[in-house]
């Protein structure tokens, strides 16, 4: 029995990369069990983004239709732009449509620096970065013509500080970077763009030693490991893709029944108006005056930031 007051996705038609297992794959499931028509992309590659396999993609789809729901599999490389297109091309000829695109697909490879080179910091932009930039951009014109669509991109806490995986968090910072800034565009089109930072056990965290997480490291019992399915992140991917959330531009954290927004913060900071160039000296005086969290505010964008951070020039 449907409840009336359930967010449902009836004819709406959702793209997911990466989405044979993992993380995506509850996205996939979720959706699809609330009525959307769901692509299911996935190179089936390993969680470097080495090899290529049409299993899991094929398997995500048998299970979710055996279930009740709709969906077809695609095998596209996202971490080339002709496959970006090519991904969505495949929507519109399945489904007619593309109303939700869900960057999710990403590598992972384990280094420290300077041994993490350029083949990785490229690999892992080319899936994070640059298979995010195209798939979006691939389905923006459907988009805007329909004057409707919900994007979502993948960061990561990792940003905090990931000693082991700097490309990782290079290339998702970046994201947080592309979100902010394509929102403020966005919804003129009736189009919502925002952030999810998942707080999951996924594939490329498998492989993850201790050493790895620094500081972070915390023991992995049963319990934590439960808590940490990536089911549990796919309600608050549901709700920032439904047509009645108006969210737009902002970076959400869902995992382990936890949900939160993420803020990016600035100080009140020390302003020195004696009107000549400020000394080192000077600012080493004051430190504790700039690092001050006591009036920390969030900026919306980059105008709001700046008409507080030079507000003293009137």
């Amino acid at each position: 029995m449907t409840n009336n007051n359930q967010l449902r996705f009836d004819d709406r038609v959702a793209v997911i990369t990466g989405a044979g297992r993992g993380l995506g794959f509850g996205y996939a499931k979720y959706l699809a069990s609330r009525g959307a028509k769901v692509v299911i992309n996935d190179f089936g590659g390993t969680h470097e983004g080495d090899g290529s396999s049409a299993g899991p993609a094929n398997d995500a789809v048998a299970e979710i239709v055996t279930a009740g729901g709709e969906a077809v599999a695609d095998t596209n490389d996202i971490g080339q732009e002709a496959g970006c297109h090519s991904l969505i091309d495949t929507a519109r000829r399945e489904f007619g449509r593309v109303d939700i695109v869900i960057n999710n697909a990403g590598i992972s490879r384990w280094a420290t620096f300077p041994e993490a080179d350029a083949d990785n910091l490229e690999k892992t932009l080319d899936v994070h970065v640059r298979g995010t930039w195209h798939t979006t951009r691939a389905a923006w014109p459907y988009m805007t013509e329909q004057g409707y669509g919900r994007v979502i991109t993948t960061t990561s806490t990792g940003m905090f500080g990931l000693p082991a995986n700097l490309a990782y968090a290079t290339a998702k910072g970046a994201l947080i970077g592309f979100t902010r800034t394509l929102s403020h565009t966005s919804q003129q089109h009736g189009i919502n763009v925002n952030c999810i930072a998942p707080n999951a056990i996924t594939r490329p965290s498998e492989s993850l030693k201790p050493t790895d997480m620094g500081t972070a490291a915390a023991p992995q019992d049963e319990a934590r490991l439960t808590a940490m399915n990536p089911d549990y992140v796919a309600s608050m991917v549901a709700f920032l893709t439904h047509e009645s959330c108006e969210v737009n531009g902002e970076i959400l954290v869902a995992g382990a029944g936890r949900f939160a927004q993420w803020l990016l913060g600035v100080t009140e900071g020390w302003l020195d108006d004696t009107g000549r160039v400020t000394t080192p000296e000077e600012i080493a005086a004051h430190w504790s005056k700039i690092t001050d969290k006591t009036d920390f505010y969030a900026p919306k964008d980059l105008g709001e930031w700046a008409g507080k951070f030079m507000s003293h020039l009137g």
